[in-house]
C-alpha cells in the first residue's frame, strides 16, 4: 500500500494512541505496521479494501509472458494440442515416411521434449512464485480488513455504550426531579390541609 494511502503520521494520533492503549493493550509503536495503518484509517474513516485487480498495470513483461505461458501450458487446448503433435511426429517417422527425418528412438523429439521442459518449467515457476507472493498480500489485506472491521464494531458498541449510560443518567435526573417536584407538591397539599383544619376549629 501506499504512503498516501494513509492519513498522515501525525493525523488522528489521539485516537491511534487511545485505540492502541484500548484495543492492543500497547504504544503504537509497538504495534506491527499493518495494525497502525488500520486504526489510521479507522480514524480517518477511510476504506482499506482494495480491489483484487490492484496493480496489475505494473507488472513487467516478463511477469505477463510468465503468467500467459503458465495459463496456457496448464490449459486443456496446450494438453490435447501437444499430444496430437507427438501422435503426428511419431506417425510420420515410423508409417508415413519413407525416409523419416527422426527415427526410432525419437531422438530429435526427445532433445526438442527436453529443451521445451527445460524453458518451460521456470517459466511457470516464476509465475507460482509471483501468485504465491500476490496471495501472501490478499492474506494480509484480509487481516487488514477484518481487523478494521473489528476495530469498527468495537468502536459501536463502546460509543452504543456511552449512549445508554447517557440516557440512563438522563432517566435519573428526570426522575429526581419529579420526584422533588411531588415531593413539593405533597408538602404543598400537607400544608394546605393543616390550614384547612386550623380554619375549621377556629
Amino acid at each position: 500500500m501506499k504512503a498516501s494511502d494513509c492519513p498522515p503520521d501525525d493525523e488522528h494520533a489521539s485516537f491511534v494512541t487511545a485505540a492502541a492503549h484500548r484495543w492492543f493493550g500497547g504504544h503504537p509503536r509497538t504495534l506491527r505496521e499493518a495494525e497502525t495503518r488500520v486504526l489510521r484509517h479507522a480514524a480517518a474513516r477511510r476504506v482499506i479494501t482494495r480491489h483484487p485487480d490492484h496493480g496489475a498495470d505494473e507488472l513487467t513483461f516478463g511477469q505477463k509472458l510468465a503468467d500467459r505461458v503458465a495459463a496456457v501450458g496448464g490449459s486443456w487446448g496446450f494438453i490435447i494440442g501437444f499430444g496430437a503433435s507427438l501422435l503426428c511426429w511419431t506417425g510420420l517417422n515410423v508409417l508415413a515416411l519413407a525416409r523419416p527425418f527422426d527415427p526410432y528412438p525419437f531422438i530429435f523429439l526427445n532433445l526438442l521434449l527436453s529443451m521445451l521442459a527445460a524453458i518451460q518449467a521456470p517459466v511457470i515457476m516464476m509465475s507460482q512464485n509471483r501468485q504465491a507472493a500476490k496471495d501472501r498480500q490478499n492474506a494480509a489485506l484480509d487481516y487488514e480488513v477484518n481487523l478494521k472491521a473489528e476495530i469498527e464494531i468495537m468502536g459501536l458498541h463502546d460509543k452504543l455504550d456511552r449512549m445508554r449510560d447517557e440516557h440512563l443518567v438522563a432517566l435519573l435526573k428526570k426522575q429526581q426531579e419529579q420526584i422533588e417536584l411531588l415531593t413539593r407538591i405533597a408538602s404543598g397539599a400537607d400544608g394546605s390541609s393543616a390550614r384547612t383544619s386550623e380554619a375549621s376549629a377556629a
